[in-house]
């Protein structure tokens, strides 16, 4: 019987190391949280921004869309008319990837702020001045809450290209396609 106790560890030793190899830490991530400094908020506000900037305009153009259709069909015209300068816009910045003039002289940033101009113009002389400003009061301040409390360092899963998490954004067409190389690791 000494010689058992000597040659292995007691049941219960092993009991606790095996239980402790196979503890499994289930953590969910939650997006949100508010930033320490108002600096931090700032520069998380940038950030998403430049993440979410398409999803941001997208609800604020839904909303406004939404806003328009009960009584200004004039207006909804004009703000199709618009959604579509922009489609044909990015169209052609795919079409000519290498062109020198549409992706570095003419600002895309410049394009979409002339382009929301001239939009709003068309709203305020269609008389539709109140719906916009109404629904940009009440869009405003749910993105730039949610670009404050959203953190994405954290968030994002980490996958190989090609996974199922690949960003359906690209700055330029040929970026996911660069990122198509073995060297990359991941896409965020």
């Amino acid at each position: 019987m000494s010689n058992y106790a000597s040659s292995t560890s007691p049941p219960n030793d092993r009991l606790t190391q095996e239980s402790q190899k196979n503890q499994y830490t289930l953590t969910f991530p939650f997006p949100f949280n508010i930033p320490s400094t108002p600096e931090s908020a700032g520069v998380r506000i940038v950030k998403n921004l430049q993440r979410f900037g398409l999803y941001y305009s997208t609800f604020i153009w839904t909303v406004l869309f939404i806003a328009l259709v009960p009584q200004r069909k004039v207006s909804v015209i004009f703000l199709v008319a618009m959604t579509e300068v922009v489609f044909l816009y990015f169209l052609l910045l795919r079409a000519l990837p290498d062109s020198q003039i549409l992706h570095r002289i003419i600002d895309k940033r410049f394009v979409l702020f002339l382009v929301f101009v001239v939009t709003c113009v068309e709203l305020i002389l269609t008389r539709a001045a109140v719906h916009l400003f109404i629904v940009l009061g009440a869009t405003v301040p749910i993105v730039v809450l949610h670009a404050v409390l959203m953190r994405t360092e954290e968030v994002f899963v980490k996958e190989e290209v090609g996974g199922e998490m690949a960003r359906l954004v690209q700055e330029k067409l040929g970026e996911y396609a660069s990122c198509a190389d073995p060297q990359h690791e991941s896409l965020v």
